[in-house]
């Protein structure tokens, strides 16, 4: 199983700043994701509250699921939350993390991750395709 986590306002993939982030919701990129990859379970988990991120990561790192890695947009806790970096360095799992956008080419706050030195890599500019390439090169991995 491979899990996803999205972080804040990623509820709102496809309706907000549509000139930034596209028009395809998550939910129906998550359709197509699943049928590219029909050999393997897809887990999906969005939350507005750090909390809940820190939950997830920790439940997929210790749980009794055999996760085989997990794709996480931090949305804007990557630029400060030191908690989601610290839940990260704290499971076996491996985590890559993806952008949307390229957080690079943005304001300058948005060119810092706390929470990609955590992880296993990072994609950022890819658009919704940053998840494809981090769901294979998790499978590939192994």
């Amino acid at each position: 199983m491979i899990a996803i986590i999205n972080g804040p306002n990623l509820n709102l993939q496809g309706k907000r700043q549509p000139e930034i982030y596209g028009n395809i919701s998550f939910e129906d990129f998550l359709k197509d994701l699943r049928e590219r990859f029909p050999d393997e379970k897809i887990e999906y988990f969005q939350s507005n509250c750090e909390g809940e991120i820190i939950d997830c990561l920790h439940s997929l790192g210790y749980g009794d699921v055999d996760c085989k890695g997990i794709v996480l947009n931090p949305g804007a806790y990557a630029h400060y939350s030191y908690a989601i970096a610290d839940a990260i360095s704290s499971i076996p799992v491996p985590v890559i993390e993806v952008h949307i956008s390229n957080i690079h080419a943005r304001e300058e706050f948005r060119s810092k991750s706390v929470t990609a030195r955590e992880c296993k890599g990072i994609l950022a500019g890819l658009g919704l395709e940053g998840y494809t390439s981090a769901v294979r090169y998790l499978l590939e991995r192994r």
